[in-house]
This record gives structure tokens, sequence and C-alpha cells, in this order.
């Protein structure tokens, strides 16, 4: 499987990206377009596989980033990648959109605890917090969670690292529930679809890929607006 055609999606927030992973090489394509993703998504695709020199029925798999993140932006991604999946009979890997972000932290902050969170809007976040594993890549520490930044739970660590709108949105929140100041932060990043390729190729080469019907997408919450009475009260 390590010389396998892997396309990778993420609509999950303001960024849309695709990615084309063939071995350990990459390519990609992303775009900060709120509101235009449903334009951009198919072109992007397209032109990976032009630059490639490949057709679809060259690809093996697809992952996709599953969110957490906006209602519409996660089920246009989990819905192509779907059509794609079921049309050329090949599995899919959904990946965390939350994992997918705290990947692009920069490496030398190995021992870093990292935070990532997406502002959710409405008063909260989605958080995840993660380190870095075998190979690099990122591992779960805790489950995922929305709710307000004030109110984040999160685990004990001397050290961490911040990635996500979420920072830029509520930083003095979130600055208050670690532990010190974080040894880097950027709040001006979103989930990238070459995150979610990188993620993804070891699930596909250890035979987990789902088939279409199963990438399913992960909200956190099932509501996208706030009542008159909640919007009073905040």
């Amino acid at each position: 499987m390590a010389g396998m055609n892997l396309l990778a999606l993420d609509t999950s927030t303001e960024s849309c990206s695709a990615a084309l992973l063939r071995g350990d090489s990459l390519l990609e394509r992303s775009e900060l377009a709120p509101r235009r993703h449903a334009e951009l998504i198919l072109p992007m695709i397209d032109s990976l596989l032009a630059e490639a020199g490949l057709s679809r029925r060259q690809l093996d798999g697809i992952a996709v980033g599953r969110g957490p993140g906006a209602f519409t932006g996660v089920r246009l991604a989990i819905s192509v990648a779907q059509g794609l999946a079921l049309g050329l009979d090949i599995p899919v890997v959904p990946v965390s959109s939350l994992a997918a972000l705290a990947q692009d932290v920069p490496v030398d902050a190995q021992d870093d605890t990292i935070l990532a969170v997406i502002d959710a809007r409405m008063g909260e976040v989605y958080a995840g917090t993660f380190r870095r594993g075998p190979g690099g890549l990122v591992e779960a520490i805790d489950e995922e969670s929305v709710g307000r930044a004030e109110k984040l739970i999160l685990p004990q660590s001397k050290q961490w690292s911040v990635i996500g709108s979420g920072w830029d949105a509520y930083r003095d929140a979130l600055a208050a529930r670690l532990s010190g100041p974080p040894r880097w932060a950027d709040g001006a990043r979103y989930p990238q679809a070459h995150a979610i390729a990188r993620l993804a190729q070891p699930q596909f080469a250890a035979g987990r890929g789902v088939s279409p019907e199963y990438a399913l997408p992960v909200y956190l919450r099932d509501k996208v607006a706030l009542t008159l009475d909640e919007q009073r009260a905040q």
C-alpha cells in the first residue's frame, strides 16, 4: 500500500482544501474561501489529478475531514467523498478535523501537549487535545468536545502548543485554562487536506478504510443557532 493513490478533502471550516498523496509525494490545493467550498472542491480535485497525470479510476482511497466544524462544510466534504468512493468502489477513511489541525503544529514542539480549537460560534469552541506519537502523527488524549472556552476541561500538562481559530476568538478564556503561556500558538490556522492525508495513510495501509455509507460526519452538537432567550443571556 506504500504506493497507493490517496485523495484527501476538507471543507469543515472557512478553508477549502484537497490533497493527493502518492507514496511520499503530496500535491495540494487550498483556499480560504467561506461560502465558496461547493464551487471549489471538485475543480481542486480535477486539478490535482491532472497535475499528477491520474484518472479518478486510479485512486485507491479517499480520506475526508469528518468534522467537527461548520455543519454545511462538514456535510459537503462527506457527501463528495461518499459520491466519489461509491462510484469508484473504493474505501473511505474519515479523519477528525481537529486532529488534522493539531497535525500542523511544528514538529519541533514534539513534547508539547497540543490543544486544537475551532471557533464554533455562539460563544463556543470545538476542542481536542493531542500528543505526537510514533512517526510524528498526532494521537488524541481525550474525547473531543464543544462548549464555552472558559469552561473547557483540559488534562494536566507542563507545556502547551495551541492551534486554530478558537485561539484568536477566545484567547483570554483559553489561556486561563492552560497551566501557563503556550510555548507556541497560532490562531490563524485551519484544518488542511494534506494533514488529513498523512493521518489517513496508515489507516488505509492497515485495511481500516470503510465503505462510503459508513463515512459519517461528526458535529459534536445538534443545534446551529441560539434561541432569542439564549442570545439575551449572552
